[in-house]
Formats: C-alpha cells, structure tokens, sequence
C-alpha cells in the first residue's frame, strides 16, 4: 500500500463538496491529486477522509489524468 497523506480538507458551499490535495507516495516519487467529494457540512470526517482517498487512489491507476509529481 503507498503511503498517503492529505492537505487541509475544505468545504466548498458553492458545490457542496469537501476538497484537498492528496499525495500518494510510491517509490520515492510524490504523486499530488486534486481530490472532490460532495457531502454536507455535518458529513463525518472519517467519511470524508475515505472518500478523497479513494478518489486519489483511483486517480492514480489511471494512465494520463491531472497529477503533479515531486
């Protein structure tokens, strides 16, 4: 499993999503996503933190796509 970590989660009310920067570090190399996921402002933050996740990970098995690397 690669090691990850997230930025700071904002709330975004304009698209009612939480948002962040998730890096997913595999070999050495900082893979950086733009991650979205939509919920309300009374969403847990556990649930949240899996969503962004989850969407970093699925990013990140995709050829092409938005990424930055390190």
């Amino acid at each position: 499993m690669p090691d990850i970590s997230l930025g700071n989660i904002r709330y975004n009310p304009t698209t009612g999503a939480y948002e962040a920067r998730v890096d997913i570090d595999r070999k050495g190399r900082t893979y950086r996503y733009p991650c979205s996921v939509p919920g309300t402002l009374m969403m847990e933050e556990g649930a949240v933190r899996r969503g962004l996740t989850q969407q970093a990970l699925k990013m990140s098995r995709r050829d092409g796509g938005l990424a930055s690397v390190r």
